[in-house]
């Protein structure tokens, strides 16, 4: 099952321009402003730094022109973040803005084909919404399933994908456990989260929401239609019986 949220952002009569390079040039130079998709790095800084340690070399899909990356350059004292993204109009943007930032780097590319990249080179990879606006496009199925196995693919054995997304288990645990081989790990976040904790928030954002092997734990354990973002630890695991099959 596929779900495609519209973000609150776009406007647009179809969703399905999302996976088109010429709709996020268009965008980037109308809206050369940075914008953060569901959360800032502030707000995700203690679950990033629970799975993700500041001395690995991280991959953020689907940059954008967001300020995530500089947050855990200049907050988390990351070293190496490699950032990507379809846009040329948003690399090159990002190139010149934090061309004095030599622990940032700024590559377009497409995340359905990292061919670039060597298998096995980061210890950890990010996507906040890039996944889900992938769902919004055409042959949304096959292009997950492609952008999810050349994640797997650029991975170390263990390494770390941190999965961002309006989806619910319901519509994301299928699609994650049928492309490649994960354990997965779900925790959440309000939506509305501020840089300032919430008195009560919905569920501790460092603690593990128990995850069965359909999801409808989490919403035993949440209540139903939680507003709430779903973050998707997922942990590479190599089979014993092959060092390249996803």
């Amino acid at each position: 099952m596929v779900e495609c949220h519209v973000k609150e952002r776009v406007m647009t009569s179809s969703t399905q321009v999302y996976g088109e390079p010429w709709y996020w040039d268009n965008r980037y130079t109308n809206e050369p402003g940075p914008f953060d998709w569901y959360q800032k790095y502030i707000t995700l800084a203690p679950i990033i730094s629970l799975y993700v340690p500041p001395t690995q070399r991280i991959l953020i899909v689907g940059c954008g022109n967001s300020a995530f990356s500089e947050g855990m350059v200049v907050d988390g004292g990351y070293t190496d973040v490699v950032n990507i993204d379809i846009s040329s109009v948003v690399i090159e943007a990002m190139k010149s803005k934090y061309r004095d930032f030599p622990q940032l780097k700024y590559v377009k590319m497409d995340v359905r084909n990292m061919s670039d990249f060597e298998s096995e080179s980061f210890d950890a990879a990010i996507d906040k919404g890039t996944l889900d606006s992938i769902l919004c496009g055409n042959n949304s199925r096959q292009n997950a399933t492609k952008m999810l196995q050349e994640i797997w693919r650029v991975l170390k054995d263990k390494g770390v994908y941190v999965l961002v997304t309006y989806g619910a288990p319901l519509y994301r645990l299928r699609l994650l456990r049928e492309s490649c081989s994960w354990t997965i790990k779900l925790h959440v976040i309000e939506k509305l989260a501020s840089e300032e904790k919430s008195d009560q928030p919905v569920w501790e954002l460092t603690k593990p929401v128990p995850l069965n092997d359909d999801g409808t734990s989490v919403e035993e354990a949440l209540g139903r239609n939680p507003d709430v973002h779903y973050i998707y630890i997922c942990t590479k695991e190599i089979s014993a019986n092959s060092n390249t099959k996803p």
